[in-house]
């Protein structure tokens, strides 16, 4: 049950790295629950949320988006809170540099420590996951940084599908994916802390989305090529421009030179897929970029990448995305 006789308080943790949207937009939504002039009879009869906006210092941060943001409170300054949402950060050529910001990490912990929920939006992630209170469980983030993520973070267990995760045996950690999924997180806090009609409000009004489809119709493929198997490579490159042959896995075999059996699992072990997955997913990622840019018919499109059964292209496509 849902106590509305306290307030719950969500820092808003700000960094030079950060971009602007997430920290206004998350700051905007957290604000307007509980005014009844925009929410009318949906708001709750007092404001269930007190928000502010956390940094290392009280100086102003001038942000990756170029936007100066002025923090109510300095870290050191705030012993206890609710919530810690980490928004998205833009991060130079994809490549997340750990030990960036220890005395943030160390603030994280200790909120966590005291019970405070910790939250992230896209690429947020990458400096919750520095605690280390992730290792063992799923976690999201923006597909883009996955490579990064995955080189820094092993130990997590990466669910690029996913717009939204809660983990944690009090499901004290939150995470949202790509983008504008800092909608879906920011509702769900609402929901969870304020009941469903005001989450439901808030969206109404604020034109929100609850992005049910997840990430996965946006995840490109993006299979391994730096694995050492030069036999493999070359059939990897063959492919990109020989996807749409009749029977690619057997023409792979041949042009391997290997047993059947021995090639499937040399494919298998450099990759991370089987030949078929892969031929899979190349041809649909292929179908994909041709919907979002032409305007053929999907069965059109479904011949042109190599599937003359329509009804078994569609069913595989709504598989894959």
């Amino acid at each position: 049950m849902i106590d509305f006789r306290r307030r719950i308080h969500v820092s808003l943790l700000t960094l030079p790295d950060s971009m602007a949207s997430p920290v206004s937009g998350l700051f905007d939504v957290f604000q307007s629950v509980g005014l009844k002039d925009l929410l009318g009879e949906d708001a709750p009869s007092d404001p269930p949320f007190e928000i502010e906006i956390v940094a290392q210092n009280r100086s102003v941060v001038g942000t990756a988006s170029g936007l100066p943001i002025t923090p109510h409170r300095a870290i050191e300054e705030v012993d206890r809170t609710d919530i810690v949402i980490v928004p998205a950060m833009m991060v130079s050529d994809m490549e997340w540099v750990t030990g960036r910001y220890p005395e943030a990490v160390e603030w994280l912990l200790s909120m966590h420590k005291k019970g405070a929920t910790l939250c992230s939006a896209c690429s947020g992630v990458l400096l919750l996951a520095e605690t280390g209170l992730l290792d063992g469980r799923d976690a999201t983030i923006h597909w883009a940084f996955a490579p990064t993520f995955q080189r820094n973070f092993s130990r997590i267990r990466l669910r690029l599908e996913e717009v939204l995760i809660v983990a944690g045996k009090r499901e004290e950690f939150v995470m949202a994916g790509a983008g504008a999924s800092w909608h879906d997180l920011a509702l769900y806090l609402v929901a969870r802390h304020a009941g469903s009609a005001t989450a439901q409000a808030v969206a109404r009004f604020l034109l929100l989305q609850w992005h049910k489809d997840g990430q996965a119709p946006y995840v490109p493929f993006s299979p391994p090529i730096d694995h050492g198997d030069a036999v493999v490579g070359d059939l990897q490159e063959w492919l990109k421009a020989h996807y749409m042959v009749a029977s690619p896995v057997e023409e792979m075999v041949h042009r391997s030179g290997l047993p059947e059996r021995s090639f499937k699992r040399r494919f298998t072990k450099a990759t991370g897929f089987s030949p078929i997955a892969y031929v899979q997913h190349t041809r649909i990622e292929v179908a994909k970029r041709r919907l979002e840019r032409t305007d053929d018919s999907v069965d059109e499109i479904g011949w042109s990448v190599g599937y003359e059964d329509a009804s078994y292209f569609r069913r595989l496509f709504k598989k894959f995305t």
